[in-house]
């Protein structure tokens, strides 16, 4: 089975040596998204909330060109900046999410790119929402 690489204008471009996902089988691998706003490729303004849905917007414009979408996400691991935005950054997350509640990971982590709040990847299904 042959690996696909996933671009799409509707997310920041990758700033790196890595695609915004692949695709294996029916599995979608997301790189991690952080809050930059795709048209200028800078980080957003903003809280943890404004920087954790931007960075939900980023992950479902990634999803939507490889063919998925929330309702398919199988897990995501969220990595933020300090622990104590988790309340704020979970909120977000579930507003977005809806009534999917995919397996998630979260962790502190030292250092983000570019000085972020939040960094989120995920592993989704393609296809339609099932029946």
């Amino acid at each position: 089975m042959s690996i696909q690489f996933v671009a799409t204008s509707n997310a920041p471009q990758a700033i790196g040596p890595y695609s915004q996902a692949t695709i294996h089988g029916d599995l979608v691998f997301t790189a991690g998204q952080i809050a930059l706003d795709p048209a200028s490729m800078e980080v957003i303004d903003g809280d943890i909330a404004e920087q954790t849905d931007r960075v939900l917007a980023n992950l479902e414009a990634v999803l939507a060109e490889a063919g998925s979408g929330f309702s398919r996400v199988l897990k995501t691991t969220v990595f933020l900046r300090d622990m104590a935005d988790f309340a704020a950054m979970n909120e977000v997350y579930a507003r977005r999410f809806g009534g999917h509640r995919p397996a998630r990971s979260t962790v502190a982590a030292a250092g983000l790119p570019r000085s972020v709040l939040v960094e989120i990847e995920c592993v989704a299904v393609r296809g339609q929402k099932p029946g």
